[in-house]
């Protein structure tokens, strides 16, 4: 079983993951170049990956607690915001090429 720390439930936590997910979601529709690897190429695996914590950082941050433990694992708030935190270092990198 998954341990759902109280800390998790805040709502600071939801803000966090809301303030997260946004921006990042608003970069990836609005310009998506910014997600250009070294060579100037997408890779989609990275992608997928971001676009699981950007869901992931939407599902908690509206206040969402999945039940099935299949679905508290993949979007674990926790999980989410690592993610989160690889896109902003993909755009961050790209911007400081």
């Amino acid at each position: 079983m998954i341990p759902d720390s109280r800390l998790l439930k805040n709502r600071w936590a939801r803000a966090l993951s809301m303030l997260l997910a946004a921006p990042l979601a608003l970069v990836l529709l609005l310009h998506p170049t910014l997600m250009l690897n070294a060579d100037g190429t997408y890779s989609h695996s990275m992608l997928m990956l971001m676009m699981l914590g950007i869901s992931s950082g939407f599902i908690h941050g509206v206040g969402f607690d999945p039940i099935g433990l299949a679905w508290r694992i993949l979007f674990h708030p926790v999980l989410g915001w690592v993610l989160m935190l690889m896109g902003y270092a993909v755009m961050a990198r790209t911007l400081l090429a």
